[in-house]
Formats: C-alpha cells, sequence, structure tokens
C-alpha cells in the first residue's frame, strides 16, 4: 500500500453503541480502518447522512442486526486518498475522490478515515466542493439504477417519480430529464418550483391533491416512498398504462406489491443498489457538464451528527444533509 502522508493509528468518528435515537450517537477515537487488496484508504472531507443511515441507527434496517458494536455509520464520503493499492494505481494517494463504503462489512464514513473498495469509488467532480461531493453518491447511483438501467428512460417515456425533492428524487428527476423523458414528480408546496427547475414538467403538490386525480396513464412509476407514508405505492399502481413498470426502491416498504400489481395488471420490481465506480463516474461527467446538480439543504459539523440525523428524519429535507468532518 502506499501512502502520501503518515496515516495516525486513531481517529475520531461518530459511533452508536447500540441501535435507537439519536441520543445513541457519540463522539469516540476508534482505530482507522485497516485495508486490504483492492481497497483505499480516505481521509474524509464530508460524509452525508441518508434515510438508510437513520434506519441502521434506529434498528429499523435489518443491517443494524449485523453491525458489531460500537459501529461506525455513514455511506457517502468526499476525500484525498490516504492509501492505495500500490503507486501506479488510478486512484493514487493525494487523489481527490468520492464514493461509498458498504455497511456491515466495512467500517462507515462517518469519521476522519474510511476504507472502501476501489470499485465503489471515482475521483471527484473538480466543479464541486467535498461537501456537494458527499451529497452525490448514494442518492444519485440509486437514481441511475432506477431510472436508467431498470426504466430505460428515453425519449416518449413519461416518468411519475415520487419525492422529487428528497436525496434520491433530486437526481431522479434530472436523469430522466437528461435521457429525453417526459417526467411528472410529487413534492410538498414549498418544493413545487423547486422540482420543477429540476426538469419536471409536471409537479404535483401532495398537500393539495392526490396525485391519481391529476396524472394517468404513465409508464413508469419511480416510488421513493413506498406505502409507509399514505398507502403511496398501492395508489401508484393504479396511474400506470396497462403493463406498465412500478419501481418500488424503499426497502419492506411494500410487502403486498407483487400481489397488488398482478391484479393492477402491470409490472412490479423492487430496486436495490449496487455501488459501482464506473457509474459514478458517468454521473461524474454529467455534473462537470452542467447537465446535473446537487443542492444540499443543510449541513452539520462531524460532533453534530445527531442534530442531522433528526434532520433527515423529518423527512422533509430538500436535497441532501451532509456532515462536514
Amino acid at each position: 500500500m502506499t501512502e502520501n502522508a503518515s496515516v495516525p493509528d486513531s481517529m475520531t468518528a461518530i459511533v452508536a453503541d447500540q441501535p435507537g435515537a439519536v441520543n445513541v450517537l457519540r463522539t469516540a477515537t476508534v482505530p482507522v480502518p485497516p485495508t486490504y487488496i483492492g481497497e483505499i484508504l480516505v481521509k474524509v472531507a464530508a460524509a452525508s447522512v441518508n434515510p438508510i443511515d437513520t434506519k441502521i441507527r434506529s434498528g429499523a434496517s435489518p443491517t443494524a442486526a449485523a453491525l458489531s458494536y460500537p459501529a461506525t455509520l455513514g455511506h457517502d464520503f468526499s476525500g484525498t486518498v490516504a492509501r492505495s493499492p500500490y503507486e501506479a494505481h488510478p486512484l493514487s494517494a493525494g487523489t481527490e475522490v468520492y464514493g461509498m463504503t458498504r455497511l456491515p462489512r466495512y467500517s462507515g464514513s462517518h469519521a476522519e478515515y474510511v476504507s472502501a473498495p476501489t470499485l465503489c469509488v471515482a475521483p471527484k467532480p473538480h466543479t464541486l466542493s467535498h461537501v456537494e461531493a458527499a451529497s452525490v453518491p448514494l442518492a444519485a447511483l440509486t437514481a441511475w439504477g432506477a431510472i436508467v438501467d431498470v426504466a430505460r428512460a428515453h425519449y416518449g417515456q413519461r416518468i411519475l417519480i415520487h419525492a422529487g425533492a428528497g436525496g434520491v428524487g433530486q437526481f431522479a428527476v434530472q436523469f430522466a430529464r437528461f435521457f429525453g423523458a417526459e417526467v411528472i414528480s410529487t413534492a410538498s408546496t414549498r418544493n413545487v418550483e423547486f422540482v420543477r427547475s429540476l426538469g419536471a414538467s409536471t409537479v404535483i403538490d401532495y398537500t393539495a391533491a392526490r396525485f391519481e386525480n391529476e396524472v394517468s396513464e404513465v409508464d413508469v412509476v419511480i416510488d421513493l416512498i413506498g406505502n409507509a407514508a399514505d398507502a403511496t405505492g398501492s395508489r401508484s399502481l393504479h396511474v400506470l398504462s396497462q403493463g406498465g413498470l412500478f419501481v418500488s426502491v424503499p426497502t419492506g416498504s411494500f410487502p403486498t406489491m407483487q400481489d397488488e400489481a398482478d391484479a393492477a395488471g402491470v409490472t412490479a420490481t423492487r430496486f436495490t443498489l449496487t455501488p459501482s465506480g464506473d457509474v459514478l463516474t458517468k454521473i461524474t461527467r454529467l455534473i462537470d457538464q452542467g447537465e446535473v446538480r446537487v443542492h444540499i439543504d443543510k449541513t452539520f459539523d462531524l460532533a453534530d451528527a445527531a442534530e442531522a440525523h433528526a434532520a433527515v428524519e423529518t423527512g422533509h429535507t430538500r436535497g441532501k444533509v451532509v456532515l462536514s468532518v
């Protein structure tokens, strides 16, 4: 392994001693994570807080049961390579990178250092700060997988995206628009104009109208909410054209999805993210070309991670919440 500077043995991290409310999070001194074949060590400049991070912390995600406590949470990060696999590696020591780590196999990114497979990392967009870049990987890769890989967004296609102002939604709207689809989205009153600015041709204020009364015969629904809120998934099946595609992203939020989809005469699938540095590189190009932008709702210091978790758990953030390390 090659290093650009001496790597300390210990670091500051935000850890949870057990699943629970935000008060289980605390600042601690822990060992710097090791790296093995095909992995890099990154000195973290910023790391985002995603809904999945709050679910893992609370114990609502199955991942919580697989963690070793005290556990460092967090997936996304942006920073500088401190240790690379070998001298001539494309992600050599000193390279500014962004990406995501994979809990529970790796320690989380809410720390001064994080280790990650090189396959989950890419050079940072040069047009973004570390705080902005840290907001991208998990959300943008999820949006890309749902919009590009599963829905195969294209000209002439009509796509309804729920929660277009959220962390994943902001990217989903932009990717669908970039690939030529007509984008319809739901959002709260304060976010209607924001989502429209991302490229949605129609934005339905869910506080003022039922989306099923406003739209019909869409080709694809990207559901970023699920049945956890107002039976959004079940209602969405009935705005699809016959044989349309329903893509469910939230884990475990719609257990009766397949039966209800069959009854409605549509196709339904769940989507689960597989991190990819290659796809992240494609996303980087769109960002640096000005085709895709990011929005940060709030930035917190690492020590204030509990406040960041609380902000995400409101379910009303616009874009992403980021920790400055």
